[in-house]
């Protein structure tokens, strides 16, 4: 699978229907599509960072049924704790990981619609901002969702990400739903 990262063009309602179809409700906060499938499937979706005045700390959100059901798997096998392992004995893949989630907190900052960040200054959410990285986790040197590693993975490229293809041929498959 090569993905489509895109530059979040506005939403047709046939997309929304999609997406309400893969997450099952009406998506809050959605700011444009992050990746597609090579079919145009939605995979990842960008979000805002604040949502009716509540901290959204995820960028990007894994819409994908498919892809969803593939990683829980992954998860299920006990993957985020042998991540977690070879983050604490690998120190360039902690260093890499690590990469990751200053990037990530960047990338947020850049991409945070201006009156989100206004109002999050505003409300005192700054700091939140700046601590919490990919899937809102604030000890860096843990894993919390592998949902989450692999939208940013799709997005913007991540070593948990890069893992999963590598050991589970994610990229190997076109999602549909």
């Amino acid at each position: 699978m090569s993905v489509v990262p895109n530059a979040a063009p506005p939403v047709t309602d046939d997309e929304r229907a999609l997406i309400r179809t893969q997450i099952g409700r009406e998506p809050e906060g959605l700011v444009g599509i992050a990746a597609r499938s090579p079919s145009g499937t939605p995979l990842v979706l960008q979000m805002r960072s604040l949502v009716g005045k509540v901290p959204f700390p995820t960028l990007y959100w894994l819409s994908s049924k498919e892809l969803g059901k593939a990683i829980g798997q992954i998860e299920g096998k006990g993957f985020v704790k042998d991540v977690e392992q070879r983050l604490q004995h690998d120190e360039a893949l902690r260093e890499a990981y690590l990469a990751n989630q200053r990037d990530y907190v960047q990338a947020r900052w850049e991409l945070m619609l201006p009156e989100d960040k206004a109002q999050i200054e505003a409300l005192g959410f700054t700091e939140m901002f700046t601590r919490y990285g990919i899937g809102g986790i604030s000890q860096w040197d843990k894993v919390r969702c592998l949902h989450m590693q692999y939208a940013h993975h799709l997005v913007a490229g991540n070593v948990i990400g890069e893992l999963m293809d590598q050991e589970f041929a994610l990229s190997e498959r076109d999602y549909l739903l």
